[in-house]
């Protein structure tokens, strides 16, 4: 007797709803030729780091917690004495989701993170990078659930970069408003 396997939410839908929308609206032949979201990455740049170590660990805790996976350390490339900032020293965190882990993400900041953000408007349709990823950002990470107030000691933002296998921005903007991204509509 067969196990049923856990199957993410959105890669589902993917699956079973994007794949035909997709391949209808662009006249795709093959399904192979539907855009593809490859990875996500996070990204936290701290600068307190460079000053005390606490930020750092406080950091890769709260990728930890909100990604669901271990994220790695970022070192500087180039010491910069303007910035008091010496070659190797970590100045960031960041985590690459991919599979599962991927999908779960996407769904968390589309259900239920990006609503909680106050006076939120929609996403920036205009962040695409010409082969179809998207960036964007968070300025706060008390928007995100798992994480509780009383355990905040500084306001740390974070990037999101998603990496999708499209030929152009508008399949990467198609897929992505497909699954759900509520991009900020223009005013007339």
């Amino acid at each position: 007797m067969a196990e049923d396997k856990y199957i993410p939410r959105l890669k589902e839908k993917y699956i079973k709803e994007i794949v035909p929308y997709m391949m209808k609206k662009f006249k795709y032949s093959n399904h192979l030729q539907v855009p593809k979201m490859k990875t996500i990455v996070i990204n936290m740049g701290i600068g307190e780091a460079k000053d005390d170590k606490k930020f750092i660990e406080e950091g890769l805790k709260l990728l930890t917690v909100i990604s669901g996976q271990k994220p790695v350390a970022t070192k500087a490339k180039i010491s910069v004495s303007g910035f008091n900032l010496r070659k190797g020293k970590p100045i960031g965190c960041k985590v690459t989701l991919r599979r599962d882990r991927m999908y779960e993400f996407l769904d968390k900041l589309i259900s239920f993170v990006l609503p909680r953000i106050r006076d939120f408007r929609g996403v920036n349709p205009d962040s695409f990078d010409g082969r179809g990823n998207y960036s964007m950002g968070i300025q706060e990470q008390q928007v995100f659930p798992e994480i509780a107030h009383e355990q905040i000691t500084s306001i740390m933002g974070m990037d999101i970069c998603f990496v999708i296998k499209a030929r152009n921005n508008e399949e990467g903007h198609a897929l992505l408003e497909a699954f759900g991204m509520p991009f900020r509509k223009e005013e007339k």
